[in-house]
């Protein structure tokens, strides 16, 4: 039988270890970048076009390479970094393993310009499909740059499973922003099709992270700062009121290596704990500085994952570290940890008087009970509205108490207001009336109540109905939407001044794709340099927005809402449909009179489908007379 088992060309290999390197173009970027900073260049610029598939090139004013490295550099396993074993245990490069310019060769056009400082001439190595093509001396700058072109051209499954440009462009951007905030000692540049999108001067981290993410980010952060003699922690993380619902904005950097570890998360997490709502995402930019002997970075191709020598005293340290600096800028108490639960979880809660505008509109005292409904404990019927089951629901319903006034046991629905001509018989008189007895007859008599300004109890001829008015306005409102995104275009209401609204360059290609969607449901925006739009109309219904400050509150929580759904495979305009009744549904607390209520039921009941909101969460429930009366008689 002949020799089944033998040795793959090198061409095949790098291939087939370019699959693990070089997933996407972002990861090109990453590792071209990287190898910028330990190059020692202090000027970096990043040059894309068609968001990477066409070109991606890395100019630094690094040392540069001799004509001997340049050619060895697309070898495999062919490193600066490191010579013996001993050196991994004291890495503090960004690249070591010799696997990324031999993996990018093999499946991209390749070009190659770099000179040595004290040379006067340069050297140019073309490289196509792991093969090189010219090699000759050439006049370039000091420094090196490397163009890569038509990425994975020779392999077409993985180019073909690519993503859309917006798609592959903000993962690019998630790269840059990583190297960028790693290094605010350097000047970063980046180019997209020919239009500047960063321009990142020398600076501080403050002034780095303020350049990436945007303006308004600076009143945002809390330093953080510890150092001892195991590990150094620095950074910033955000103020728990601008938390958002949505990852991208938790940055992790060790020895100045971005990496991602969800149990350092929890410890951050942690930290927040009663200060955010579960389902929100913290602004942290933290690093971890130290000894590179307690840590193991060579662990995944990547280099994005490692482990700590002891992971729960640096789970400890960053938990601690981050509390304190809450704590100290008035955030939350570092002391009293067992502090009131309910006291923690105020938006409001440990800010001090004169922070901020809003502060003058918080009140610290406690609603006034004017209707019996306000009686009624409020975490009682929380729990009806998180998918308890009918037994559950019931259990709750005993602990009601008497105040609500349901319809008859009968299940005849609840009789009609007499009109103004109609004789009513005088009520007899009764010898003795229990407390509270004439607000529960004006109860009595309406069809429709709210309770703590979020849910809508009215009587069916069964027994109740209880209705969350923020789920039925996100259901009514996304249907009215994807209407209009499909159909007729919405009517829009100019604003007598126009606003300017200022976003992240991440963010501004993201809204240059959803303009054309955005004028059919109303919005009249139109781009205004690279990172600005000007807003000349809203969509009728959104004209009662008393500020331009909560009109860019909520553009920018429909950007969140709309990358919210990004990982459910829906079209753009069925994204921004869910994303816009998300972001202009009725907010919490919001008080609506009889008449508005009832039209509220009446539009939630002619939609398609009225009982889920488009985000999963149930609109109506209702319960019927008969187990009410088996739970009282049980």
């Amino acid at each position: 039988m002949a020799d089944l088992i033998q040795l793959l060309p090198d061409a095949i290999a790098n291939q087939i270890a370019a699959g693990e390197v070089i997933q996407r173009p972002a990861s090109v970027v990453k590792e071209l970048l990287e190898n910028a900073i330990d190059a020692g260049a202090s000027h970096v610029e990043l040059v894309v076009k068609d968001a990477g598939k066409q070109l991606i090139q890395v100019i630094d004013d690094g040392c540069g390479m001799s004509e001997t490295d340049a050619r060895l550099c697309f070898e495999r396993h062919a490193t600066s970094k490191i010579r013996s074993a001993d050196d991994l245990s004291h890495i503090r490069t960004m690249g070591f393993r010799g696997e990324a310019l031999a993996s990018i060769a093999a499946i991209a056009h390749v070009e190659l310009r770099t000179r040595l400082h004290d040379s006067t001439v340069g050297t140019r190595i073309v490289v196509e499909g792991a093969k090189v093509k010219v090699q000759e001396p050439c006049a370039c700058a000091a420094g090196t740059s490397m163009a890569v072109k038509n990425l994975f051209f020779n392999v077409p499954a993985r180019r073909k499973f690519l993503k859309s440009n917006a798609v592959e462009m903000r993962h690019i951007i998630d790269e840059f922003q990583r190297v960028a905030l790693a290094h605010s000692e350097l000047h970063f540049r980046m180019i997209h099709n020919g239009q500047e999108l960063y321009h990142l001067p020398k600076g501080n981290l403050r002034q780095r992270i303020v350049h990436l993410l945007g303006k308004n980010y600076n009143e945002r952060l809390v330093p953080v700062s510890e150092h001892t003699e195991v590990l150094c922690i620095k950074g910033f993380v955000g103020k728990p009121e601008f938390a958002r619902k949505t990852r991208g904005e938790q940055f992790f950097f060790v020895n100045n290596r971005f990496i991602k570890s969800p149990y350092l998360h929890h410890a951050v997490m942690s930290a927040y704990e009663d200060l955010i709502a579960d389902d929100t995402w913290p602004l942290y930019v933290l690093f971890l500085e130290m000894d590179p002997s307690r840590i193991d970075v060579n662990v995944h191709p990547t280099k994005q994952e490692i482990k700590f020598e002891d992971e729960r005293l640096v789970y400890n340290y960053l938990r601690v570290a981050v509390r304190h600096a809450l704590g100290q800028y008035s955030i939350t108490p570092s002391l009293d940890f067992e502090q009131e639960a309910s006291l923690a979880v105020h938006k409001n809660f440990g800010k001090r008087s004169g922070d901020s505008a809003s502060d003058a509109g918080a009140s610290s005292v406690p609603p006034k009970r004017g209707s019996a409904l306000d009686w009624v404990n409020l975490r009682h019927w929380e729990k009806l509205f998180k998918g308890l089951d009918e037994e559950e629901s019931s259990a709750t319903l005993t602990d009601m108490p008497q105040a609500i006034i349901l319809p008859s046991a009968a299940g005849d629905e609840a009789p009609a207001p007499p009109s103004p001509d109609e004789e009513v018989a005088p009520e007899p008189e009764r010898d003795e009336a229990p407390a509270g007895e004439d607000q529960l007859a004006l109860v009595s008599e309406q069809r429709v109540w709210q309770l703590h300004g979020r849910y809508i109890i009215t009587p069916i001829k069964s027994g109740f109905m209880l209705i969350d008015q923020q789920a039925a306005s996100e259901r009514i409102r996304y249907e009215h939407y994807l209407k209009h995104l499909g159909q007729q275009p919405a009517a829009t209401q100019k604003l007598l001044f126009p606003v300017t609204w200022h976003t992240s360059p991440a963010d501004a290609a993201l809204v240059q794709a959803l303009i054309p969607h955005l004028q059919r449901v109303g919005f009249d925006l139109s781009p205004l340099g690279k990172d600005a739009f000007v807003i000349h109309g809203l969509p009728a219904e959104l004209t009662d927005l008393p500020s331009s400050q909560q009109l860019e509150e909520l553009l920018e929580d429909l950007l969140e809402q709309y990358r919210l759904h990004e990982s459910v495979q829906h079209d753009a305009p069925e994204r921004l449909a869910r994303a816009l009744a998300r972001s202009t549904a009725l907010p919490p607390q919001r008080t609506l009179s009889e008449v508005e209520m009832q039209q509220l039921i009446d539009q939630l009941f002619a939609c398609q489908m009225p009982w889920k909101s488009p985000s999963g969460r149930k609109c109506v429930l209702t319960y019927e007379l008969t187990e009410l009366e088996r739970r009282f008689n049980s």
